[in-house]
């Protein structure tokens, strides 16, 4: 027999990972500031805003 072939049941890859490591990720708890997504994209929209505000008017 050659070297080559596999066992039966072996695959060629393992198969991608499920989403349980999400959920642990969210899961976890880290120390830090919580800030909500909305608010983050709500800053970042306002600094680029004061950015072109600022640009034009000094």
């Amino acid at each position: 027999m050659s070297k080559r072939k596999k066992k039966k049941g072996e695959r060629k890859a393992p198969m991608p990972a499920q989403s349980a490591g999400l959920l642990r990720f969210f899961e976890e708890e880290t120390r830090g500031v919580k800030v909500k997504p909305e608010l983050a994209v709500i800053l970042a929209v306002a600094l680029i805003v004061a950015c072109i505000l600022a640009q034009i008017f000094f």
